[in-house]
């Protein structure tokens, strides 16, 4: 009996492409609806990273530490908050001022801290 072997080649394009399917899209946008935005915190991401909000809008965030625990810092909103792992912590502001603000994890929580970061973008 004879076997046959086939090779299949997979190229790097195709391993990224199929590997960014399985974890989701990285840039993730949200608005505020009526019971907040629930957003994660896990090992250097936010999810989702980029928040919506419109000028003079109540922003109200419900935020999740999945693995450990992170922070929240939004500077130009004057927040700076502790979360705890599983414990989901809300995050409330008016948005009012316009543009774009970055927040970012503000307890250190490994190599790829600085790295954790996102965008609060307020028309």
């Amino acid at each position: 009996m004879a076997f046959r072997v086939t090779r299949i080649k997979i190229g790097f394009g195709t391993l990224a492409l199929a590997a960014f399917a399985v974890e989701g899209s990285i840039a993730q946008d949200a608005s505020p609806g009526a019971d907040g935005i629930k957003m994660t915190a896990v090992k250097y991401d936010f999810d989702p990273n980029v928040v919506r909000a419109k000028k003079g809008e109540h922003v109200k965030l419900l935020i999740t530490a999945l693995d450990r625990d992170h922070g929240f810092k939004l500077e130009a909103f004057h927040i700076e908050q502790r979360l705890p792992k599983g414990v989901a912590v809300t995050v409330e502001f008016v948005a009012d001022q316009s543009g774009t603000f970055p927040f970012q994890c503000s307890v250190f929580c490994g190599t790829g801290h600085k790295k954790m970061k996102g965008q609060l973008i307020v028309d």
